[in-house]
């Protein structure tokens, strides 16, 4: 869940002549940062010489760093040179680890968005599930760093991470492997009809993947295609250039999304380039509460530009912007330094995005199965239609279909991934080994042979995709 601008240097300015009163003000402040400075000086000196274990002066100056970071926000913190590595390798698209985006909520390690196909995603671990323990080690008094560097180790060890589920859950058990973390950032197939684009995260693969995946759909259906859904669900955000690019993909002109830091003079506008991809087809983004910060940009842009139909769950709310800032000869430092603002100038911190049509994850139920209704044609007598001599009505025994159930999907283009349903497993679900009702197949996940379980999110936007297109259809020919 991070929005990443980077920063190769910082500069200071200096303001000359401001007066006596300013500099006195200044000597002022001045005098009491050197106060609090010898404060921590001879805390250091005392926890070095005293504490009951030996520590290193590196481990108290980056926990005194860290500490002054995490106390701003829940995203602010300090990266060892390790740390930096590996967030380096991450928005490349391949890292190792468990496969979920955490954030620090009470103490203790929340669920931002388990990642397709890994292993914490395999598990069924869910977006909003707290850690509560890692190999049987409280997680409470650790930094997020800390845990997350718990949560690290060799690839195909094993860690036993306890989680509660709701508020009045119990804590859970579930063993995990890591492995090397792959993202396939874009994924996609199309729907009868329908061009269906998945995007997991936004990491450096993003756009390319993305124009990959519209070409291929356009190539495959031609003129038949009607629209695409984009599925940001249980997306935790990444680069904010690459936000910024699928917008623009989707937007022939306008702004994209703003940011303002502490200055006003430091704030950034990014506006579209001329040119839709989709050639102006409609569009249903699918989001979620596990959709988050980059993911909310992208749905932002379209929803303020009318560009698509936003369909699904209140997002995860985080409308801030991190950059990392490298320190020479250690590691860097993850500072948030802005705020960003949708197109119509809508702040979305602790809000997030509201869908224009709201679908919750649900089960759909056939309660016509098995139940036999007379029809007009079973009735002694009734007349015969004249323009149906040739065609025998249906029995009356026949159960019609689920509503809502779309259309069985293509088989993906080459080089797309497996098709994935609906993101997040369904609520109250216990996680287990074996993949979760609602969650995202993912490649080799499924039996083979085996149904792919039911996206009611999905079957909603395809049908309001269709109804859109038909509705077009028959007010051009009017």
């Amino acid at each position: 869940m991070r929005m990443i601008k980077r920063a190769a240097t910082a500069a200071a300015l200096v303001f000359l002549g401001a007066g006596v009163a300013t500099v006195t003000a200044q000597s002022s402040n001045s005098s009491d940062t050197y106060r609090q400075l010898n404060l921590f000086g001879d805390v250091f000196e005392r926890v070095r010489a005293e504490y009951v274990e030996t520590v290193t002066d590196e481990q108290l100056i980056e926990a005194a760093i860290n500490g002054m970071l995490t106390s701003l926000d829940p995203h602010s913190s300090y990266l060892n040179k390790k740390s930096f590595q590996d967030m380096q390798v991450q928005t490349r698209g391949e890292f190792g680890g468990l496969g979920i985006e955490v954030t620090m909520e009470n103490g203790l390690v929340k669920v931002v968005s388990p990642i397709d196909d890994t292993p914490a995603f395999r598990a069924g671990l869910q977006p909003g599930d707290l850690i509560v323990q890692l190999n049987g080690e409280a997680v409470m008094g650790l930094s997020l760093n800390e845990a997350v560097e718990k949560m690290r180790g060799p690839v195909g060890s094993e860690l036993k991470v306890t989680v509660r589920r709701g508020e009045a859950g119990e804590p859970f058990t579930v063993s995990l492997t890591r492995a090397v973390i792959k993202v396939q950032s874009v994924r996609y197939r199309t729907e009868g009809d329908i061009g269906y684009i998945r995007i997991t995260s936004f990491n450096e693969q993003t756009q390319s993947g993305l124009e990959k995946a519209i070409a291929s759909i356009q190539q495959q259906l031609g003129d038949k295609l009607k629209g695409f859904v984009l599925d940001l669900r249980n997306n935790p955000g990444g680069l904010l250039d690459q936000a910024v690019s699928v917008s623009d993909t989707f937007l022939d002109k306008g702004e994209i999304v703003s940011t303002r830091g502490r200055r006003a003079e430091e704030g950034t506008r990014f506006n579209a380039k001329a040119g839709d991809l989709t050639k102006g087809l409609p569009i249903v983004v699918l989001i979620n509460g596990g959709s988050a910060s980059a993911s909310e940009i992208v749905a932002g842009a379209l929803q303020d530009h009318k560009r698509a139909i936003i369909m699904g769950t209140q997002t995860f709310g985080k409308g801030s912007v991190q950059t990392i800032i490298p320190m020479p000869g250690h590691g860097a430092m993850r500072l948030t330094t802005a705020r960003y603002y949708t197109p119509s100038g809508r702040s979305i911190q602790q809000l997030g995005i509201t869908p224009d049509i709201e679908v919750h994850v649900a089960k759909v139920e056939d309660l016509d199965k098995n139940v036999v209704r007379r029809r007009e044609a079973d009735l002694k007598g009734s007349l015969l239609n004249p323009d149906a001599a040739n065609k025998a009505p249906s029995p009356a025994t026949t159960n019609p279909a689920a509503p809502g159930t779309p259309a069985a999907p293509n088989p993906a283009a080459p080089g797309a991934g497996a098709p994935p349903a609906a993101p997040g497993a369904a609520p109250g679900a216990a996680p287990g080994t074996a993949p979760v009702p609602g969650a995202v197949p993912t490649d080799g996940a499924a039996a083979e042979g085996a149904e792919p379980p039911f996206d009611f999110q999905l079957a909603r936007a395809l049908d309001l995709l269709r109804g859109v297109a038909l509705f077009q259809q028959r007010a051009a020919t009017r």
